[in-house]
């Protein structure tokens, strides 16, 4: 058994304890959450940082004392990060679109909220290609019952371009080491969808390349330079690892919680696997094999 070791948890002072929110009554009914965190993203200085989606806190974790602080809060529903530069922090917030924020500011600012003037379903992650176009993704309460979730991009001029609107809840979003491909996770039909990047036809192609079973379905997505693509398995308490031919090179269980929800590579070589788990509120690491 491949099991991740704890790497830090969120304090108790820092855990929400107020009544249920609307998003926790919807997601989440019967249940009090502490929090429930998503979207890691690794930033300049190698500390960690992590939304936390119904109480609209974005989370940093020191590389060094593992100390956790909240580096903003504001109204919102932050759900995946992406760093644009070293003081910038692009948010995917499924009420608000895509913001930027720059580190030690109070407020956010709203970079995209309406495509091409109608609203988004609500959004829920976000990469940003070696072109500087972002890539986000707009599941809303999408399904295999209502296949409408939407794939977009965004350029430095501003401009939203609808890339595919059948996504059986879109989710988690990477770009290949090589820049051909993206890959989305396609949640409620527990599987993972890859497409060009630069597909001469619109819309582009797009095919299953991971199918899963069991759990809810992929949520965070994240690749290294070897072409490995690693798999957050949302409420399996897994992370699945894939070589670039998409042959499956190791599970790796979290030891605590089952609501696996973001990964990262890390470290030099980019072997270490940051995993979060949600239910715990928890980082976990993982040493892959050179």
């Amino acid at each position: 058994m491949n099991t991740a070791s704890l790497l830090t948890t969120l304090p108790s002072e820092l855990h929400y304890r107020g009544e249920p929110n609307a998003w926790v009554r919807m997601t989440r009914p019967g249940l009090r959450l502490h929090s429930f965190l998503e979207g890691l993203v690794i930033g300049p200085d190698g500390s960690y940082y992590l939304a936390d989606v119904p109480y609209g806190r974005i989370f940093r974790i020191d590389h060094g004392t593992h100390e956790w602080s909240v580096v903003l809060q504001y109204d919102g529903e932050p759900h995946g990060l992406a760093f644009r530069s070293e003081q910038e922090l692009f948010i995917a917030d499924y009420r608000r679109g895509i913001l930027s924020y720059r580190l030690g500011e109070k407020e956010p600012s709203v970079i995209c909220d309406k495509p091409a003037g109608a609203s988004f379903k609500g959004v829920s992650d976000i990469t940003i290609d070696d072109d500087g176009c972002v890539w986000f993704t707009d599941p809303g309460r999408t399904s295999l019952a209502d296949p409408t979730g939407r794939l977009f991009t965004l350029t430095h001029d501003g401009t939203v371009t609808r890339v595919l609107d059948n996504i059986p809840y879109p989710n988690g979003i990477a770009i290949s080491h090589d820049g051909m491909h993206v890959f989305v996770a396609a949640t409620r039909a527990n599987a993972v969808w890859r497409l060009l990047r630069n597909s001469p036809e619109q819309p582009p192609m797009a095919g299953t390349y991971i199918q899963l079973s069991g759990g809810l379905g992929p949520d965070g997505l994240a690749t290294n330079r070897h072409g490995e693509l690693a798999v957050a398995h949302a409420q399996n308490g897994s992370v699945w690892v894939f070589d670039k031919l998409g042959d499956l090179i190791r599970r790796v269980r979290t030891p605590e919680g089952l609501w696996t929800t973001s990964v990262r590579f890390g470290g030099p070589d980019e072997r270490t696997l940051f995993i979060v788990e949600a239910q715990s509120g928890s980082l976990f690491t993982f040493r892959l094999e050179t």
